[in-house]
C-alpha cells in the first residue's frame, strides 16, 4: 500500500540521511541546469521544467516531515532559483521571430482555414451579385447618383483615388485603412463574432456595387485592372482576421470538449497572432497599391503582380501551417496560463 504524507512525514525524520542521499544527484543536476540557463538546448529547458516541479515537490515533504534547517534552506533556495529560471527564461529574441513566421502565424492561419475561406466564398457571391444587379438595371444606378456623378466617378474619380496623393502617404493611409478593418473584425470576437458577417457584407456590397458601376460603363477592365493587383491580398487578410475572430465566437459556443474557458483563452490568444501577422500581411499589400496599382505598368503585368503576392501568401500558409499542424503545433503560447498543471 502506497504510504500517505503522514508516513513520508515519519520515515523523513527517521532517515532523513537516506532521503537525501536518494535525491543528491537529482538536486545537483538540477543546480547545474539553473547554472546555465542562458545557453540550454531545447531537450535541457525540458529536464529543467521537469526537474523543477520533482524538486518542488520534494521542498514540500520535506518541509513537511523535516526539522533540518540547512535542507529545507538549501531546497527553499534550489526552487526559488530554478523557478526564476522557468519562468524567466526565454528564447533569443531572432529564434522567437523565426517561430512566430514559421509555425506560430501559419498555423492559425492554417487551423482557421475553414472559416476565412467560408468568409470568402461569401463575400464573392455577395459582391458578385450585387455588382450584377447594379449593372443590369439602370434605375437602381440612378438611386445611387445622378448621371452627372456617376460619369465623375467612372472617368476620373475611381482611377485619381489611386494616384492622387505621393505613394508613401497613400500606403500609409491605406495600410491604417485596412488594419482598421481587420481590427473590427477582430473586437467583433468578443461578441461572439456576431457583427462580422454585416461588415463582410457591407465591405463586398461597396465592392459590388462600385463594380457594377464600372461594367454598366464599359469600364470592366479599368476595375479588375486597378482592383486585382492589390486586391488579392488586401482582402485575404480581412478575410482571415473576419474568420479567426469568427471561430472565436464559435468557441464559446462549443468549446470542443476542453474547459470553455481555456479553449476561449487559446482562441483569443490565436487572434493576436492573426493581428501581428497581418500588420505584415496589410503593409505588403498597402506598398502594391500604392507603388504598382497606380504604376504605367501594363495591366497584365500588375495583375500578374498581384496574383503572385496572393499566391506566394497561400502557398506560405498551406504548406508552413500545415507542417505545424501535423508537429502538433497550436500556435499557443508556451506555459499558457489557462492550463492546470498536473502531475
Amino acid at each position: 500500500m502506497k504510504p500517505d504524507q503522514t508516513q513520508v512525514a515519519h520515515y523523513l525524520v527517521v532517515d532523513i540521511d537516506a532521503f537525501v542521499t536518494t535525491h543528491q544527484p537529482t538536486w545537483d543536476r538540477l543546480e547545474r541546469l539553473v547554472r546555465k540557463r542562458r545557453s540550454l538546448s531545447g531537450a535541457e529547458v525540458d529536464e529543467l521544467v521537469e526537474l523543477y516541479q520533482r524538486v518542488a515537490t520534494h521542498l514540500s515533504i520535506v518541509r513537511s516531515g523535516s526539522r533540518d534547517p540547512v535542507l529545507v534552506g538549501r531546497l527553499s533556495s534550489l526552487v526559488a532559483k530554478a523557478r526564476s529560471a522557468v519562468t524567466g527564461a526565454h528564447a533569443p529574441a531572432w529564434r522567437e521571430f523565426l517561430a512566430f513566421w514559421t509555425e506560430s502565424f501559419p498555423v492559425v492561419a492554417y487551423r482557421a482555414g475553414r472559416w476565412w475561406l467560408g468568409a470568402a466564398l461569401g463575400s464573392i457571391v455577395v459582391a458578385v451579385l450585387i455588382g450584377a444587379w447594379v449593372a443590369g438595371h439602370p434605375e437602381v444606378r440612378a438611386a445611387i447618383g445622378t448621371p452627372e456623378e456617376l460619369k465623375q466617378l467612372v472617368e476620373h474619380d475611381f482611377a485619381d483615388y489611386y494616384s492622387q496623393n505621393p505613394a508613401g502617404s497613400f500606403a500609409t493611409e491605406v495600410w491604417i485603412n485596412n488594419a482598421w478593418v481587420s481590427a473590427q473584425c477582430v473586437a467583433s470576437s468578443i461578441l461572439l463574432g456576431i457583427p462580422i458577417p454585416y461588415l463582410l457584407f457591407e465591405n463586398a456590397a461597396n465592392g459590388g456595387v462600385l463594380g457594377g458601376i464600372m461594367t454598366s460603363a464599359g469600364k470592366a477592365d479599368v476595375f479588375w485592372g486597378l482592383i486585382i493587383p492589390h486586391g488579392l491580398l488586401e482582402l485575404t487578410a480581412v478575410f482571415l482576421a473576419a474568420g479567426a475572430g469568427m471561430k472565436v465566437g464559435w468557441t464559446v459556443i462549443d468549446p470542443g470538449g476542453r474547459p470553455r474557458g481555456q479553449a476561449v483563452a487559446e482562441q483569443g490568444r490565436a487572434v493576436v497572432t492573426v493581428i501581428l501577422g497581418l500588420i505584415v500581411v496589410l503593409l505588403v499589400s498597402g506598398l502594391i497599391e500604392a507603388l504598382v496599382t497606380p504604376s504605367p505598368l501594363p495591366t497584365w503585368a500588375r495583375i500578374a503582380i498581384g496574383v503572385l503576392a496572393e499566391a506566394a501568401f497561400l502557398t506560405y500558409i498551406v504548406v508552413f501551417g500545415r507542417r505545424a499542424a501535423r508537429s502538433g503545433a497550436t500556435g499557443d503560447i508556451a506555459q499558457a496560463p489557462d492550463y492546470a498543471p498536473s502531475a
